[in-house]
């Protein structure tokens, strides 16, 4: 007996199926299982001489619930996510304001504004530690005239964070601008010429009519920058190397110290699921809270 044949509504899913198939192979074998494969570790001990691995559930939590180096890792993460973000996404869009308009030489500061999107983190760095160099460096120069000079940027506790932050703002927000940019550029000319029309102010039609057409932008904007904020780490591995006394130290740096330098694999895969909840957290609140408050045309 002949197979019944497929209906119209089998054959469209089962050709959905067949074009999202090598994407989930992707997703699977980079992505879910490598994630399974850290959970499963975070749960047992690092072996050591004399004594193999072992299932201990708690004992990672533990130890990471008595390790000072951790808290301070998170929390200065957590100060390098709120100076970054907001700088980020507010030059982003004020750069985007800029370029949008008819200005003489608008494609060479376009350009001007992407380059350091697409540097290399590490070029960047090390551009940027010969700008932060005592004595001779771009900022000590700028900086001398007013009596600021001679300050150790990176090399001091309380201002190496701040540094590295700049450095991340002015690697980040060029690729932030262009989809700020290709937003503006969707909004419907007619907006711009009845706010003319109405004798309202440039700041006020951006405040009022721009900001708010924005905001699906900006929501998607806004999970970018939180991802972006805890897994940039390339600059504080050529600069500071998470100090000095640790006050770089964010916590996929810390991550990377644990695995690779202490090798101690299972208290690293403990410390990435929990870097993998955080996340998770601030993307369902990002969704399910402020994704109420985006309205999309």
């Amino acid at each position: 007996m002949a197979p019944a044949p497929l209906t119209q509504a089998r054959r469209e899913a089962l050709q959905g199926w067949l074009l999202v198939l090598p994407a989930l192979l992707f997703l699977t074998a980079f992505t879910y299982w490598p994630t399974l494969e850290t959970a499963w570790a975070a749960l047992h001990t690092t072996p050591v001489p004399g004594h193999p691995s072992r299932f201990a559930p708690l004992a990672n939590a533990v130890a990471m619930a008595k390790d000072p180096v951790f808290w301070q890792a998170l929390r200065h993460n957590f100060y390098y996510a709120l100076a970054l973000i907001p700088a980020t996404m507010a030059l982003a869009l004020v750069m985007a304001l800029a370029v949008n308009g008819r200005i003489p030489g608008r494609a060479l500061l376009r350009l001007a504004y992407f380059t350091p999107t697409v540097l290399p983190m590490i070029a960047v760095a090390n551009i940027w530690l010969f700008f932060f160099t005592p004595g001779y460096g771009l900022v000590d120069k700028l900086l001398a005239p007013f009596g600021l000079g001679g300050w150790n940027w990176l090399g001091e506790s309380s201002t190496a964070l701040f540094a590295v932050t700049v450095i991340a703002v002015w690697k980040q927000a060029g690729f932030y601008m262009i989809f700020y940019l290709a937003a503006l550029q969707s909004l419907p000319a007619e907006l711009a010429e009845a706010a003319e029309l109405e004798g309202s102010s440039r700041l006020n039609y951006v405040r009022r009519v721009v900001w708010p057409l924005l905001m699906p932008t900006t929501l998607f904007i806004f999970v970018n920058a939180v991802i972006d904020a805890f897994r940039l780490v390339d600059q504080i591995v050529v600069l500071t190397r998470g100090g000095p006394d640790n006050a770089t130290a964010i916590l996929l740096y810390y991550i990377y110290q644990v695995g690779f330098q202490y090798f101690d694999a299972h208290y690293a895969s403990a410390l990435t699921m929990v870097l993998i909840a955080l996340l998770a957290l601030l993307a369902w609140f990002q969704f399910a809270v402020l994704g109420r408050r985006v309205h999309y045309r």
